[in-house]
């Protein structure tokens, strides 16, 4: 019956704070602490008989008909993990007596605090799937209470909402996976279920089931690429933050993966997706953290980084990788908090956490500095700590691994960059905040906290040392029978030691120790590389897409709404329905004697989507941008299709005049109205639908007939004399710039007239500017939003590049003028759209129509240059040649022709699309407002 206790006395101590006033701070944490510490002694006199082997357990029914009992146990990873979140939780009750100020509601931060204690503990100790879910979810609410305790701050608010929302969604995706193990075993007991590894692993589900407890551990434990809510989680007080890290919160998506190990590693599945996500974001978190100036954001991607070791030693395929990472959470949890609470009384005494503005407060700080000195050691795994023994269990266990076959040596070298980037930030948080010449105008004066706030830095830090100078004296039990229960079979052999000899794991350290020191010294150039880079902030993103979330389900929303169709011009159709129905009813059967290409999956959905989409811009005609856009997923589709059918210049082609022609329409559709006004009645609009199902049905019928009957095509001959008569492997291209090369004269020449005849339209047009949408929401008033500034600048040369790659390759791979000239228009056209239209013309002052014209000009000269020779009109010339340093190259007087297509194409898309934006511009700005925009 002691076992619900453990669970129960913290619950019971979230109660308690409230009974106390804010004023009493002493009495606050003496009687919080009173609970957790009792909970601990049970935890404590259950350790010999679990360290010897046993399994504690207590069960009781709590709603039988869902498979949810209230059954707990302790084994050795639950103690493992109790005395992590007991011990540590008690060193933050008293370090946050002295870290809250007077203004700080006390008596709330201990509520909330034995609350996240409570359902962690709940975590390690259930021995039911659905309970195990229930303390999953209570640990999501109650970190949200804690990371939002500064509630009047905006960044505590998002950050708490970020956290909730991404581990919640972890949460409901883990219960769907606990689900299906639970149908697959026919139990959601803990121990039946971790006993039933072959069992699960040979069941269909096995697949669904693993990827959705993965998803939810990966979530919770931050990592990639679900790693960006725990940096802002930072906004909690540093109490939690040192909590959250340490022993609870993300050591619940670790403790997991060493939970449900018995029942779903082994497998390559597991072994791919553990490890390779573990080693990423090992990599990935350790490279930003050394570029982070923030105390607690270093220390915060340092704790993604770990959890990334940790996960990625439990992937390995090997019962010492589990061990070392077991080893590793409980140095972790030791040095990690040290730190927190370290940036905390630096933060608490100094007014700041920037590093920049730190230096040199080991002089005023001198315990301090001592502390975190060591505890940062430990993490960069400096010999005679604790860190640098499970860092070579792990780089050890890198060497023996067999994952990704003959690039096995990726994963060691992999792991040794993550530990030369550990080396190197954690030299960064020590040399730069305690070391160096005194830091000056800080916001307040540095001096040592007092030694009660320094007690629980001092009592994890001796741990540190211990561990590392006895490891076998100290952790081998514990660590035997945390193995033990993880693995569920016979222990592994393990030496705890000091000192292995000279071998690989050994040098692999030297090289994380001197790389770390050597890239330490070689920062700048790290954050200047960075800086090339546009910054980030995930939780901006986080929140724009989460927008973006509401709106489409507002989009969906509305699509649901009732509306007529517009009226077809009803006596045409009626005329082709008859024309091409009298057709087929001269057929004796539909199908003819050729067989079609068999149906898969890929097809049935995008006919699905194309048919849905077509659907969807006829009934929201309506609606015009929304129309608009079904419309271009229409095109979209169209484009798959050309590439699904071997077509790839037609799938280029399609999907550049796309992005074009949306563009138009949307710059059109600007100054229309948002709504077209109803015009259809209820027996119109059946009428219309009956209609528009016929013409489809004799349209389809049509197509049928003919797609299953031989026909004559002249394909064979451009397939024929591609090569010998245009000098081509592109056979499209070669149409286009030779054996057609007149049509496509003809067609640039009127795109060129046509884009003339609109600039001459648009030229000094003035129309009603609307002010507002639809709803009568004004439009935003910064028309030119930063980030898109950034990224069209950005995107703009590498456009320009691939644009001259498409052209170079037409003659031969898919590609040409025509595909490339709108890569170009679309490149400059989002220019336009993020700068506008007078910052981007002020920097390409060009006109647009000499352009165009000299694209014709050229088409034309290219053709009557054959004349001079003798030949026909635009018959193309082409050879082989050598060139110095390039070597043999063919070259062809089709491409003077395809330059002439990309040239009209840019100059008359840019002519009407520019010059149509230039009616958006309400007024020219002032001086001062167009300094800003540039």
């Amino acid at each position: 019956m002691s076992l619900p206790l453990i669970v129960l006395l913290p619950l019971l101590g979230s109660l308690i704070p409230l009974l106390c006033s804010n004023r009493q701070r002493n009495l606050n944490a003496l009687t919080t602490a009173l609970l957790p510490a009792i909970a601990l002694g049970i935890v404590i006199a259950h350790a010999p008989g679990v360290i010897s082997g046993e399994v504690y357990h207590f069960s009781m029914s709590w709603v039988p008909q869902l498979g949810l009992d209230l059954a707990f146990r302790i084994d050795g990873l639950s103690l493992l993990f109790l005395l992590l979140i007991l011990g540590i939780g008690l060193l933050i009750i008293l370090y946050a007596r002295y870290y809250l100020s007077p203004d700080d509601s006390m008596p709330r931060f201990y509520a909330y605090l034995m609350l996240f204690m409570t359902s962690m503990i709940g975590i390690v100790m259930a021995d039911n799937l659905l309970l195990l879910w229930v303390f999953w979810e209570l640990t999501s609410l109650s970190s949200f209470l804690l990371i939002g305790y500064w509630y009047q701050q905006s960044e505590a608010r998002r950050g708490a909402r970020m956290a909730l929302a991404v581990t919640g969604m972890g949460g409901l995706a883990m219960l769907a996976g606990f689900l299906l193990i639970g149908h697959i075993v026919g139990t959601y007991d803990m121990q039946t279920v971790l006993d039933s590894r072959d069992l699960i692993q040979a069941d269909p589900r096995y697949l669904p089931a693993l990827l959705l407890v993965l998803l939810g551990a990966f979530t919770k434990s931050a990592q990639f690429p679900f790693h960006f809510w725990l940096p802002h989680a930072m906004a909690a007080p540093t109490p939690v933050s040192a909590f959250l890290h340490s022993a609870t919160m993300v050591k619940a998506g670790v403790f997991l993966l060493a939970r449900m190990h018995p029942a779903l590693a082994g497998s390559q599945l597991w072994l791919y997706i553990v490890t390779l996500t573990g080693l990423v974001t090992m990599i990935y978190a350790a490279y930003f953290a050394l570029l982070k100036y923030d105390l607690k954001g270093v220390l915060a991607f340092s704790t993604i980084s770990h959890l990334g070791m940790i996960t990625m030693l439990f992937g390995l395929d090997s019962k010492l990788a589990v061990v070392a990472g077991l080893f590793h959470i409980v140095n972790h949890a030791m040095f990690k908090a040290t730190l927190f609470m370290s940036s905390g009384i630096v933060d608490h005494e100094t007014g700041t956490r920037d590093i920049r503005k730190l230096s040199g407060l080991r002089r005023s700080m001198p315990m301090t500095a001592a502390l975190a000195a060591l505890a940062a050691a430990s993490m960069a795994g400096v010999p005679l700590l604790n860190g640098f023994i499970s860092k070579e269990m792990m780089l050890t266990e890198t060497l023996g691994t067999g994952i990704l076959g003959g690039l096995a040596w990726l994963i060691p070298v992999l792991a040794t960059l993550g530990s030369v980037l550990s080396v190197a930030y954690s030299l960064r948080y020590v040399r730069n905040v305690f070391f160096g010449p005194e830091a000056q105008e800080l916001p307040k004066t540095p001096h040592e906290a007092p030694l009660m706030m320094r007690l629980p830095m001092i009592l994890l830090v001796v741990p540190c040392i211990l561990v590392g100078l006895m490891p076998a004296l100290i952790l081998t039990g514990l660590l035997d029978a945390a193995a033990q229960a993880t693995i569920l079979s016979p222990r592994p052999e393990l030496h705890l030691s000091l000192w292995h000899g000279f071998n690989l794991p050994l040098l692999m350290s030297a090289i994380a120790l001197a790389g770390g020191v050597g890239l330490y010294v070689l920062r700048r150039n790290l954050f200047s590389f960075q800086r090339q880079f546009p910054q980030r902030n995930a939780l901006m993103i986080f929140e724009h897409n989460t927008r973006r979330v509401l709106h489409w389900a507002q989009e969906a929303i509305d699509r649901l709404e009732n509306g007529s169709l517009q009226r077809y011009m009803l006596w045409l159709i009626i005329a082709v329905l008859f024309l091409t129905g009298s057709g087929l009813l001269d057929l004796e059967q539909l199908q003819g004697p050729l067989p079609l290409q068999p149906l898969d999956g890929l097809l049935i959905a995008g006919a699905a989507i194309t048919i849905l989409a077509g659907l969807g811009t006829a009934v929201l005609h309506r609606r015009r941008l929304v129309s608009l856009m079904m419309l271009s997923v229409v095109g979209l589709m169209v484009s798959l299709a050309f590439a699904r059918f071997s077509a790839p210049d037609l799938a280029l082609t399609q999907l550049a005049v796309e992005v074009v022609t949306v563009i138009l329409l949307m710059l059109a559709l600007f100054f229309l109205p948002q709504r077209t006004p109803k015009e259809s009645s209820g027996g119109r609009v059946v009428r219309d639908v009956l209609l528009a199902a016929a013409f489809g049905g004799i349209v389809a019928s049509l197509n049928y007939a003919l797609l299953t009957r031989p026909l004559n095509s002249i394909s064979g001959f451009f397939l024929e004399n591609s090569v010998s008569g245009g000098g081509g492997h592109n056979v499209v291209n070669v149409i286009l710039v030779d054996f057609r090369g007149f049509d496509t004269l003809g067609e640039i020449t009127v795109l060129c007239i046509a884009a003339i005849g609109i600039y001459k339209l648009l030229n000094r047009l003035r129309l009603f500017m609307p002010s507002s949408d639809s709803e009568g929401r004004p439009w935003s008033k910064d028309l030119h939003p930063m980030l898109l500034g950034t990224v069209s600048q950005s995107l703009l040369p590498l456009a320009l590049l691939v644009s001259v790659f498409i052209f170079l390759r037409g003659h031969n791979e898919p590609g040409g003028g025509f595909i490339a000239g709108l890569v170009t228009a679309v490149a400059l056209i989002l220019l336009y759209i993020a700068r506008g239209v007078d910052w981007t013309q002020q920097r390409m002052s060009y006109q647009y129509q000499p352009i165009a014209v000299t694209g014709v000009a050229i088409a034309a000269m290219t053709g009557l240059g054959s004349w001079v020779f003798g030949h026909n009109f635009l018959t193309s010339a082409f050879g082989h040649f050598s060139l110095p340093w390039i070597g043999e190259i063919e070259l062809a007087t089709a491409m003077l022709f395809d330059l002439g297509v990309y040239l009209t194409v840019v100059g008359a898309t840019l002519m009407i699309l520019a010059n149509l934006g230039k009616l958006t511009t309400r007024h020219r700005p002032s001086k001062e407002n167009e300094k800003e925009t540039v």
